[in-house]
């Protein structure tokens, strides 16, 4: 990555900070984004599967607002959002998505393989909570370098009931390590509801076995999750050791693209659609008088064909060269002694 693309990116997380409405922007980018690519996977532009973070929104900006470039963040197979949240430019992303060259890992780690260490996004996980003992890990690294880093791991519902779970809160919490456990609640581990799977469906309330504080808020409100995410991360970072939040959401599309998901009730999809972030957010910026429906309109369709023009650029894109799938295989490190 060049240097100018590494200052672009940061600079793209730092203008969450504290801006309601670069928040409501990176939103809407999130959202168009995946609604795009939920086309061209359609159109067989985009190989192999992929899956959508519709409805996530605010929790990946919520998150991405109060996290440093410096901070380490794991997320899953559905890490577009997160990944455009923490800074990574949409031809980055999608370019990845796509199989181009210029994607965020040179085309050949596809949809579930993003990563870009100058935002902090350790490569995402295609393992259903692969990354929460690679997050306890890097929070031990900072604790051990006695820096200020935050290790974050964002997992499913699905997660909760895996044993690496249960086993990085528990060496989380015995170490004191500067981690923050996220669960996206959104009632579905792939195509199972939380009620057939889980004898709980409040999933915080798992921390207190491995005393840590659980933390319960509403993934679809932006503000909600900067505070829950502020605490937990400061307390991380002055040596209070872990958290465990989750994030009560709602993902509008099925698992992947190959599922149409008809076994949720269309009630319930309908009830949680009024709860889109984008219209809470929206309500939040104007009842705090930041900006009126106008304005927001305006944003939303400037987002929108900025992000149009992205896609058309990097269909045109070229692909990685055959030798490509060879790069990155193994690490030539000095000898030693």
């Amino acid at each position: 990555m060049s240097a100018t693309t590494q200052a672009t990116s940061i600079d793209r997380r730092q203008a969450l900070v504290d801006d309601p409405m670069a928040q409501f922007a990176r939103m809407v980018e999130i959202r168009d984004l995946e609604e795009r690519v939920n086309v061209l996977f359609a159109s067989g532009a985009i190989h192999g599967t992929t899956h959508l973070c519709l409805g996530q929104e605010a929790l990946a900006v919520g998150l991405a607002s109060v996290l440093r470039p410096t901070d380490v963040v794991t997320a899953t197979y559905r890490g577009h959002g997160m990944a455009l949240a923490l800074g990574m430019s949409p031809e980055s992303v999608l370019g990845e998505i796509m199989g181009k060259a210029e994607g965020s890992t040179g085309g050949v780690g596809g949809s579930m393989h993003l990563c870009d260490m100058s935002v902090g996004l350790l490569p995402t996980f295609a393992i259903v909570g692969g990354g929460l003992p690679v997050a306890a890990g890097a929070a031990l690294t900072f604790q051990t370098r006695g820096e200020d880093g935050v290790g974050v791991a964002v997992v499913g519902d699905g997660a909760a009931n895996i044993g690496a779970f249960h086993e990085a809160l528990n060496l989380a919490s015995v170490w004191r390590l500067p981690a923050v456990f996220v669960i996206d609640n959104n009632s579905y581990a792939e195509y199972s509801r939380i009620n057939l799977t889980t004898p709980m469906e409040d999933l915080h309330l798992r921390a207190s076995a491995y005393g840590m504080p659980g933390v319960k808020v509403d993934g679809m409100d932006v503000d909600a999750v900067i505070a829950a995410a502020s605490d937990a991360v400061a307390r991380a970072r002055s040596g209070g050791g872990p958290t465990l939040i989750e994030a009560k959401t709602y993902r509008f599309a099925g698992h992947s693209r190959a599922d149409a998901a008809t076994y949720r009730p269309q009630e319930e999809v309908d009830e949680w659609r009024k709860r889109d972030p984008l219209i809470v957010t929206r309500r939040s910026i104007i009842a705090k008088g930041l900006a009126d429906d106008a304005a927001l309109d305006a944003l939303d369709e400037r987002v929108r064909a900025d992000v149009a023009g992205i896609v058309a650029r990097v269909q045109e894109l070229p692909g990685p060269a055959m030798a490509a799938m060879f790069g990155h295989v193994w690490h030539d490190s000095p000898s030693v002694g």
